[in-house]
């Protein structure tokens, strides 16, 4: 997390390559350890979940992550605060806007703008190998991922459901982790969204790498609805929370994405393009909405790509590389 500025503000993406939990993973931890605690207890720590209650549920569902957890939590130093922040247990509610797409043409593709405030994004790509296969992704709370693409060809992202349902349950960029280093295709990853419960509102769309794709609602009311959908903006079905669907236009962007699917026979550049654009592209920075960057996942290739106006960074699964990139954000 990075302190918000008057004027246009430069933001440092980096490339964190480590295949096992180690010194580069703890630097970024204590670099945003203290924007991580703010934020974690902000409604007081008597609002929390315990750390027992967190590893509790960990064990229950996601049982096959709990030896990748603890050594995290050990590495990063093995406070009763810091576990519970790690297992993202029924962690405090947050919101974000993005679109998402799953492009059909002759090789899947998997495209999203991940539109949130500078000041509260990791702004870190890691690269690791912690339980067997490679995992490339953009980090939120060090553990969990928005976004990213594992050595089997499955890619993942999110966007906020759209509904101010809060429940218990797990915050989704740690479901989105489990996922990535579990599943190898997109029929694994509905079965996992529909076994692991999801504390607020969601969607994720999911591509593997035989071009089979699913959109699932997540809440933790209503489980996980497993949709065909190639497309998710912020909202589920319908909308339910019209002020934040007007702020973010979220109908709007997601009838602009089905009918590019629908109506246009477009190379693959051109649909990327238009995600570097109005209506999807957000420069709101100030209200939080800015997109941050435009991640494109090709599966059969295992390539990662993050684009801004005018400059693309492409990475490799399996390729353990450091990096940076500085952009500049209108304010």
């Amino acid at each position: 997390m990075q302190a918000t500025q008057s004027g246009p503000t430069n933001f440092t993406f980096q490339v964190i390559a480590e295949a096992a939990p180690g010194a580069r993973l703890k630097a970024v931890f204590d670099r945003h350890w203290d924007a991580y605690q703010n934020w974690f207890l902000k409604d007081g720590i008597e609002s929390r979940q315990t750390y027992l209650n967190g590893l509790r549920a960990m064990k229950e569902y996601m049982p096959e992550l709990v030896p990748t957890y603890e050594t995290v939590v050990e590495l990063v130093g093995g406070t009763d605060l810091q576990a519970r922040f790690l297992s993202f247990y029924c962690p405090p509610a947050y919101l974000a806007g993005c679109s998402q797409a799953v492009w059909p043409g002759n090789e899947p593709m998997l495209v999203r703008n991940y539109d949130y405030a500078p000041a509260l994004c990791d702004g870190v790509i890691l690269h690791s190998q912690w339980n067997g296969q490679y995992v490339l992704g953009m980090t939120d709370g060090l553990l969990g991922l928005l976004d990213g693409i594992n050595q089997a060809g499955l890619a993942v992202s999110l966007t906020f459901g759209g509904r101010r349902i809060v429940g218990d349950g797990f915050g989704v960029p740690l479901i989105i982790r489990y996922v990535l280093e579990f599943c190898k295709t997109t029929q694994e990853a509905a079965e996992a969204f529909a076994a692991i419960p999801c504390h607020m509102a969601y969607n994720v769309t999911v591509v593997d790498r035989s071009g089979k794709h699913i959109t699932a609602h997540l809440s933790p009311d209503k489980g996980a609805v497993i949709t065909d959908s190639p497309v998710a903006t912020n909202h589920q079905n319908k909308v339910e929370w019209h002020q934040h669907a007007r702020a973010t236009a979220t109908v709007e962007r997601e009838r602009f994405l089905l009918q590019r699917l629908t109506l246009h026979n477009e190379p693959a550049e051109k649909f990327i393009g238009a995600f570097l654009k109005p209506p999807l592209y957000s420069t709101a920075y100030t209200r939080g909405f800015g997109t941050l960057y435009t991640a494109v996942y090709w599966p059969k290739r295992g390539v990662a790509e993050y684009r801004w106006p005018g400059e693309t960074w492409v990475h490799t699964v399996g390729r353990l590389e450091q990096d940076h990139r500085t952009i500049l954000f209108p304010q």
